[in-house]
């Protein structure tokens, strides 16, 4: 007989198979151009992913005209839904001035000063066109500001398609000098930042790791990487560009801990290609082609069109009274699936803060990646699959993510969902413990 997890999983991707041909038409023809039919990783699922053909507001189509509410929002760059009027007006109203300018243009400074006013641990910035490109530029400012070699990091952190660590970096993380330590360890890490303080130049960590399962830093762990990192002379480096969405002025401002670097990007570029580094002043002077000594290229870093876009968003779509309001939300929604999976008396959590969250078939704590070595990953892809028939559209890793337009209808839908799926393949699924 089968393994019965197999077996269910063979039947949805049956199911699924079945229900879109236009999708894998469409990825079987790609294929021959694109290895996998594919250029962000992500994206891709077995036995096919969907083509997504169009979006509004928190709903999207398929190639073969299925409806789902949208539960994952761009990984997060997506917070103000699909085609908001407001982004949509602001970026056709800058393309009639057109669209590169080749030169200090009338749009980006006040991006820029409305985003060091939103964070203040941000004295000035610089934009990029990528959350990866950020985190890249604000580790070469730390190098050359301490000038030192070595990066503390951290198990289980992303910080870009070239930033990525497990026990150790990803193949494809550039081949920077790398301590990597485990998340969430206080202790462990004042030890090795002090042990290796006069090599260490930088500590780059997301206050929630957000690829790795939606993991909240604890405030002691912050607190002491903020304490070490000052004791031997390093920078501090918080990744924000999924976080910052968590709290009216950012989740490391909520915790009251300021970084001497800031990284940020997805949904402050309201939708288009974006990202920014900043913080103190004196590190960021590195850059001033006045007197700095650092060169920092880039043909899009200022395009009117994120430029425009990323203004709109912040100031008449998600100001910080906002960014609150859909933290909350999230916070409510996740207290409801935990207690429903609680009730039900299942091994199924759902970890995270505020709007973004992570679905974990483990019981316990998870306060780091290797907490979840022990989870059978066909269980999120069966709960995958599960929601698309329902009509939901979220990760295949069980990543969940709130955008404006999300309905309390929708939330309610999820929530059902979720229930559905465990009153299905309770038998499945580890039990509470």
């Amino acid at each position: 007989m089968s393994d019965p997890i197999d077996q269910a999983l063979a039947d949805a991707h049956r199911r699924f198979t079945d229900a879109n041909p236009a999708s894998r038409r469409q990825f079987d023809e790609q294929a021959r151009y694109m290895p996998g039919a594919n250029s962000r990783s992500v994206l891709f699922h077995a036995p096919f992913p969907l083509t997504i053909a169009r979006g509004e507001g928190a709903a999207l189509w398929d190639a073969d005209g299925h409806r789902y509410a949208d539960f994952i929002a761009e990984y997060t760059a997506g917070v103000y839904g699909h085609s908001a009027p407001e982004i949509r007006d602001a970026v056709i109203e800058a393309m009639r001035s057109g669209i590169n300018l080749t030169g200090h243009n009338l749009l980006e400074g006040r991006l820029a000063k409305l985003i060091c006013e939103r964070f203040p641990q941000i004295e000035q910035l610089r934009f990029t066109n990528s959350g990866t490109e950020a985190n890249l530029m604000a580790l070469t400012a730390a190098l050359h500001f301490t000038g030192r070699r070595k990066i503390v990091v951290f198990s289980g952190g992303y910080h870009g398609g070239v930033l990525g660590f497990g026990a150790g970096p990803l193949p494809t993380t550039v081949p920077f000098d790398f301590l990597v330590l485990p998340y969430n360890d206080a202790q462990l890490a004042r030890e090795q930042i002090e042990k290796h303080g006069a090599d260490v130049a930088a500590v780059l960590v997301e206050p929630m790791q957000g690829a790795s399962g939606c993991i909240p830093g604890r405030p002691d762990f912050l607190q002491a990487l903020r304490e070490s990192a000052t004791r031997v002379g390093a920078l501090l480096v918080f990744d924000e560009v999924m976080t910052s969405r968590l709290a009216p002025h950012g989740l490391a401002n909520q915790l009251g801990i300021r970084a001497d670097l800031t990284t940020l990007g997805k949904y402050i570029g309201g939708g288009m290609s974006f990202g920014a580094f900043g913080g103190r002043a004196d590190v960021m002077a590195q850059f001033d082609p006045r007197t700095g000594s650092l060169s920092h290229s880039g043909t899009f870093n200022n395009n009117v069109m994120t430029m425009a876009a990323g203004y709109a968003g912040l100031t008449q779509l998600f100001p910080p009274e906002a960014a609150g309001a859909l933290a909350a939300r999230g916070e409510a929604m996740r207290e409801r699936l935990n207690a429903l999976c609680a009730k039900e008396g299942v091994g199924l959590q759902f970890t995270g803060l505020g709007s973004l969250m992570n679905a974990h078939f483990v019981n316990g704590e998870v306060v780091r990646c290797e907490d979840l070595a022990g989870v059978d990953g066909r269980l999120r892809q069966l709960l995958f699959f599960h929601l698309l028939a329902q009509g939901i559209y979220a990760s295949p890793r069980g990543f969940v993510v709130l955008s404006l337009p999300v309905a309390d209808a929708d939330i309610d839908r999820f929530v059902a969902a979720i229930g559905g799926f465990i009153g299905e393949h309770k038998a499945l699924l580890p039990r509470a413990g």
